[in-house]
């Protein structure tokens, strides 16, 4: 089927790339059908876009590229209602926002996006209890030394 793209314009999207999302996104709990499409050539950014509205599309990335010690726990009432039987099956991105220059760029780090890649169910988790932020740095802080 075709859809508009916030980023890519018209595009066509296949039915077993559709991730559901039961209960929608928070700030959007009607738009429950997305695709992952590439962003980048090199996959390392993608666009969550929804397949109705447009408008609706958010750049994600794999937050373990970034954050190599990224770690956080899903409850089992979430492992549960993805129907997740596997590790394997799962895949984490978070939403990043993009900021000029890119390098300032941040992700949100409290709210991964949890991917049952066996059944593409997927929902947006808010981390409770955790020292990651909604706008984390994307890249590391650089370390600036005074010559003296």
């Amino acid at each position: 089927m075709n859809i508009q793209s916030k980023y890519h314009g018209e595009i066509t999207v296949h039915k077993e790339d559709i991730l559901y999302f039961e209960k929608g996104i928070p700030g959007f709990p009607y738009e429950s059908q997305f695709v992952l499409i590439p962003l980048t050539e090199d996959g390392l950014f993608q666009v969550l876009q929804s397949t109705v509205n447009a408008e609706v599309g958010f750049i994600t990335t794999d937050p373990f590229f970034f954050k190599q010690d990224y770690d956080f726990e899903v409850d089992d009432a979430v492992v549960e209602g993805l129907g997740i039987e596997h590790e394997k099956d799962v895949k984490v991105v978070v939403i990043i926002t993009p900021q000029e220059p890119f390098n300032r760029s941040t992700a949100n780090l409290q709210a991964p996006i949890v991917i049952n890649t066996a059944n593409n169910n997927a929902r947006q988790v808010i981390l409770n209890n955790t020292n990651y932020l909604t706008k984390h740095p994307l890249f590391a802080e650089e370390t600036v030394t005074a010559k003296g």
